[in-house]
């Protein structure tokens, strides 16, 4: 092997190195809740570095938001259904719910709701001044709802009521977390109960509810 090729894999690694460095940084940042953490100025000083450095890293905000969104992915990876193929469909559903209850908590899930925070609301205007986080985004959406398909195979269950139960758990269960983080005097182990029934009872009406 020749030097310059000893050198070129050195540099390489440093680079990996300090993107990754730099997407920890972030993430450790927008986890704060703090809004003012949601900008390409303050990333660049929690880093120790000028924007000019993370935009040789990144090429905009729109490439680091999305770096940020795919290195959250990758830490991640696919979510687990937590429940052997063999497990019922109420052991499913709970499984779903259970994982989302307690990932909801975490630092990633933080940084994730402090960015979305700030981003544009109308999905045109998302989509034209963020296109590559916005293509994050849509691909966990997509990701989401394989996660779910995956979950509830091999279950006499309608696909389309699957699709929707896909689309709405994950708001319910930030309304549930939200209770928690807050303080509430409802019962958030019944909420969860109920919420298990509930989608219990849509996928397969004849199952008898949990009590």
């Amino acid at each position: 092997m020749t030097d310059p090729e000893v050198l070129g894999r050195r540099s390489n690694r440093r680079g990996l190195a300090t993107r990754e460095s730099m997407l920890d940084t972030a993430l450790r940042c927008l986890a704060t809740g703090d809004p003012a953490a949601v900008s390409g100025n303050r990333i660049a000083k929690e880093i120790g570095a000028t924007w000019g450095t993370v935009k040789y890293q990144f090429g905009d905000i729109d490439g680091l938001w999305a770096a940020v969104l795919g290195y959250i992915a990758e830490r991640r990876g696919d979510m687990p259904v937590g429940a052997p193929s063999s497990a019922s469909l109420r052991e499913r559903v709970a499984a779903i719910v259970d994982t989302m209850y307690d990932g909801l908590t975490t630092g990633d899930s933080r940084a994730i709701e402090n960015l979305r925070a700030a981003l544009p609301r109308d999905r045109e205007e998302f989509e034209r001044l963020y296109p590559r986080t916005a293509a994050e985004f849509a691909s966990w959406g997509r990701a989401w709802l394989e996660t779910c398909r995956r979950g509830f195979a091999g279950l006499d269950v309608d696909p389309d009521r699957v699709a929707e139960v896909a689309a709405f758990i994950p708001g319910a269960m930030r309304g549930i977390v939200s209770e928690r983080q807050f303080g509430t005097y409802t019962d958030l182990d019944l909420a969860r109960r109920g919420l298990t029934n509930a989608i219990v009872a849509y996928l397969r009406p004849d199952a008898e509810p949990a009590r």
